[in-house]
Parts: structure tokens; sequence; C-alpha cells
């Protein structure tokens, strides 16, 4: 199988878990836009989805679905998510589309976290997938020293193909990290969270998976937590 055809095995697969009749939180991601066509061909059996960036909210509406502010929903039955990196733990690096923060907000509201990936997502030790982490801009020198000083190799994220800064949703931008081997996601999650100027950090730790359906050569494998 593509590595393709293994998203949409897994976008297929996490269409049980959608709770009928409630909002559905949803991810940003080459995965979770298979999840999202799958979504649309059961769109009249939920009220609709609370995205996690524009480009999520701009497919959801393409289609048809409801596209929710979370400001006015009490909370959501369920988040449906790609990963960049996923351990045993359920611990996870996201962000590589730069939706880090609003994904994280989204997640922090629901009831339960399902990420969606290919297996080549699961590692025993997160980091060989550079960290991101969304800062203010006028911070971004001073927060990249102090990554730096924790034994990473931090890069501001631009543009593709360019030498222009990338610039969020949220008008923030993006500092790649590399080079971490990072052997406990909760600790390191608290300590860059703590820096000033840091808006959210990719590390999906505090809160996890609850589920990962990982899309194998011989199928959909389920792991919970």
């Amino acid at each position: 199988m593509t590595q393709d055809e293994l998203k949409q095995a897994v976008a297929r697969a996490a269409i049980s878990y959608v709770v009928e009749g409630e909002i559905i939180g949803v991810g940003t991601g080459s995965t979770a836009n298979f999840f999202i066509d799958e979504l649309a061909k059961m769109k009249d059996r939920i009220k609709g989805a609370v995205a996690s960036s524009e480009a999520t909210a701009a497919r959801l509406r393409g289609h048809g679905i409801p596209v929710f502010d979370l400001n006015e929903v009490a909370e959501i039955a369920v988040y449906i998510d790609g990963a960049d990196e996923i351990n045993a733990l359920g611990a996870m690096i996201k962000g590589g589309g730069a939706a880090l923060t609003r994904e994280k907000i989204v997640a922090s509201v629901s009831k339960q976290f399902v990420c969606i990936a290919d297996g080549s997502k699961l590692v025993e030790t997160l980091g060989k997938f550079p960290l991101p982490v969304e800062v203010l801009p006028m911070a971004r020198n001073a927060v990249m020293r102090k990554l730096a000083a924790l034994g990473g190799q931090p890069k501001v994220r631009c543009k593709a193909g360019s030498d222009e800064i990338f610039v969020t949703d949220n008008g923030g931008n993006i500092i790649d990290v590399a080079g971490l081997a990072i052997t406990d996601p909760v600790a390191l999650e608290t300590q860059i969270n703590q820096i000033v100027g840091v808006v959210a950090v990719g590390l999906f730790a505090a809160r996890g998976a609850n589920v990962c359906l990982l899309g194998m050569a011989d199928g959909v494998r389920t792991l919970s937590y």
C-alpha cells in the first residue's frame, strides 16, 4: 500500500469514532484531509465540526459541513487528527502543518483524542521529526536561544522555497527544533511552555492521544492508551 492508501485506510477507520448528533473536532494535514472527505459522507448525521486551521475550515465548508467557532461550543465529543510522530504511550509531536496551537486548544476541550497516522509515525523516542514551537514574532530570537540551551538546533520556518518567514493563522512564527531525543515528553512540554514568548509547543504529551489508528501494510492497527 502507498502512504496515501494507508492514510485513507485510517481515515475510514476513524469514522467509527464519530459520535452522531455531536460536534466533531477536526485536525489539519494530509491525513486529516482524508478524514474530512470520509466525514462528508455522513455530514447529515453530525451537528458540524470545529476546525483547527483556516485550511481545514475551508475544506469542511467545501463539503457542506457546518463549521463552528470554538467559543460557540461547550464541549467536543471527539477530536480526530494526525501526528508527525507518536510513541507507545500516546505522546505526539505535531505541528508540521503549522496548526499546533489551534490543534492543542481543540484537543484540550475534546472528550477523546483519536490520532490517525500511517505506521511510519510510530517511534520509540520522539524527536527525529523537528519539534515545532509557535512563538510571538518579537520573541523569536530570544526563544531560539533558550531552545538551543536545551540542546536543540532551532531554525525559523520559512515559506516553502522562500526566505520569507512563515506566519501562522494566529500571526505567530514557527521555530523547528532538530536534534532532540525526547525521553520525557511531559517534562519537556512543560519546560518549553514556560519560556516567555512561546505560544504553544508541538509536544502533545500532557494531553496525548486516547486512541491511535495506525495504517500498516496488513491493515489498521489500534493502540489504546
